[in-house]
């Protein structure tokens, strides 16, 4: 055969013989490379398959949480008082983002962070995840993932709001940005309301996507919703009042309290200055106080209902006793201990109405100093309440046997000893209970329950009678009335202590009293810390707070009025100008 004059047969290099050795040298390194192909198959696949199979996964699978939905707070009618709501928060894999200056620029701008800031974020290639912004709104969200960077996601977490706001503060407290409780019903129950996350694998891409979701490796258990026994209008209410009487007192602060007397419940428990549980910025140690369970006072007046309580359970005194109180002084060991105006022979009804500090003193003077002292723990004073809640104080009451004469005639009329308004309404439920301790809840509960008797049925009775003179004309309270309720309570006002002393221009005015007076549903107690408008006693401070919290309170429970009411037609005379 041949081309143009070529004769390919008779070419030389077609003509030649290849060597067989050739050939078979070629098929050898074939079969070679094969099996050397199926020797590292077998040693990646069989022999070292762990630790192949785990540099895969630390490359390609990660392990995602799961968070759980905490739990619900609501108040004893189901309204919420805090809840959960899920928002993106957006995270970087420092080890796979996309480093072009462009995109980091654009990022930077779109989530408000300084370029600085966020190259020190993501200049860790060992970290597989660092937070940029933590839940923010859905449109940042998707701005964000519009720019389609290499190692930027986008994780769904659960935000904390309190629908009640600063009214409710206290009692419920708040979490952290990491969902876990810091302070009050948050803290207290973490447990029950935080719930347990669950874990899922994820198969990523070179690019740091999710391509492949390979399932839970355990599934979240959410948290369980809380019913506390509080009841948000008569809260919203209460605190309202409280922080009214404070601001118009000129006043450092406040508290109030409000228990049911048949279950036991805490219907309200609000303090002023407060906070917004939902913006907590610049918050000062004063708003975050929860003073009705954390500070303690010398109770003042408040403590002679006890005190006469105890003289009724001993015989020592009847409520018709006459108590010579003379022109209003007593002097013991170098004191002198005053009533604020003369009073003469009076009736021990007439003590509480007129709130002797001299005809309290004569009758505590007349028992053992162990007897006081076990009337004042049996209520529960110098204990720390039996509440879980952070931060409630059990005060101070010293053993009776250093108690020096003084110090017992002093401790009669609230000085020498300190409680915080928590127990001081608690131990009122005494009167209230016809005789009866109740224990106290911050949950709800339905039922009735059954107290500690302390004094008889009789005598408590004696002392509502006296507590109503209270708030009768020639009482120390008549600000406490209530149109439509009978009412009964004690005034008490107390200098405040300040270093080694008493001050003599800073006082706390206090109010504890219960409604309807022959069968009571409710216990109010009112505490105004350093009013400063020129009005300091508890029956101008305190006891207002207590009529429009009675009122307001009596009738979301839906009490009906044991007293009628008048109705008052106020005259306007309007004068002409000619």
């Amino acid at each position: 055969m041949s081309r143009k004059g070529v004769q390919y047969n008779s070419s030389p290099l077609l003509a030649s013989k290849t060597p067989v050795w050739r050939s078979q040298f070629i098929v050898a390194m074939i079969a070679l490379g094969f099996l050397g192909l199926l020797v590292r198959a077998a040693y990646v696949q069989v022999i070292d398959n762990a630790f192949f199979q785990h540099q895969g996964n630390v490359r390609f699978l990660r392990t995602q949480d799961i968070p759980a939905d905490r739990g619900k707070i609501l108040d004893r009618n189901g309204a919420i008082l805090a809840s959960s709501v899920s928002l993106p928060s957006i995270f970087v894999s420092p080890e796979d983002v996309d480093r072009t200056p462009e995109k980091l620029k654009a990022l930077a701008k779109l989530i408000d962070m300084p370029m600085a800031e966020l190259q020190s974020r993501i200049k860790d290639d060992e970290k597989g995840f660092v937070w940029l912004r933590r839940m923010v709104d859905d449109s940042l969200a998707q701005q964000v993932m519009a720019l389609k960077m290499k190692g930027i996601g986008i994780r769904k977490e659960y935000k904390r709001i309190y629908p009640e706001g600063e009214a409710v503060a206290h009692v419920v407290g708040f979490t952290n940005i990491e969902n876990q409780g810091q302070e009050g019903v948050e803290l207290t129950f973490e447990n029950q309301l935080a719930g347990h996350i669950g874990y899922r694998r994820v198969l990523k891409n070179r690019l740091g996507e999710n391509v492949e979701d390979m399932g839970e490796i355990k599934a979240p258990i959410d948290g369980q919703d809380l019913q506390l026994s509080i009841d948000s209008k008569i809260q919203f209410f209460a605190y309202e009042k409280l922080k009214a009487a404070v601001q118009d007192h000129k006043a450092q602060a406040g508290s109030v309290i409000v228990l049911d007397v048949k279950s036991g419940e805490v219907l309200a428990l609000a303090n002023y200055p407060s906070f917004s549980p939902n913006s907590r910025v610049n918050l000062s140690f004063a708003q975050l106080r929860n003073r009705a369970l954390t500070d303690t006072f010398e109770p003042g007046s408040t403590m002679k209902p006890l005190v006469i309580s105890l003289g009724l359970e001993k015989g020592i005194v009847t409520p018709d006793t006459i108590i010579q109180t003379g022109t209003g002084h007593l002097s013991m060991a170098g004191f002198t201990i005053n009533d604020d105006s003369p009073n003469g022979a009076i009736s021990v009804r007439q003590v509480i109405q007129k709130s002797s500090n001299v005809g309290t003193v004569k009758i505590s003077l007349q028992m053992p100093p162990k007897d006081l002292w076990e009337i004042f723990t049996q209520v529960g004073f110098g204990q720390k309440p039996q509440v879980p809640f952070p931060g409630a104080v059990g005060g101070k009451l010293r053993a009776y046997k250093t108690w020096r004469p003084i110090e017992q005639a002093t401790m009669s009329y609230g000085y020498g000893l300190s409680v915080s308004l928590f127990q001081l309404a608690h131990a009122y439920t005494i009167f209230a209970r016809d005789g009866q301790l109740i224990p106290l809840t911050l949950l709800k509960r339905d039922e009735p329950v059954q107290g500690v008797r302390v004094i008889t049925e009789k005598h408590a009775a004696d002392v509502r009678e006296m507590l109503h003179l209270v708030t009768s004309p020639g009482g120390t309270a008549p600000k406490a009335q209530t149109m439509g309720y009978s009412v009964g309570g004690k005034t008490g006002t107390a200098h405040k202590l300040e270093g080694a002393g008493y001050t003599g221009h800073k006082y706390r005015g206090f109010f504890v009293g219960l409604a309807p007076i022959e069968n009571p549903r409710i216990i109010v107690a009112v505490m105004i810390d350093e009013p400063s408008d020129g009005f300091y006693f508890g029956g101008d401070t305190a006891a207002p707070v207590f009529s429009q919290t009675v009122q307001q309170t009596l009738r979301v429970m839906g009490v009906q009025p044991d007293m009628t009411v008048k109705p008052q037609v106020v005259a306007k005379v309007e004068a002409e100008t000619y």
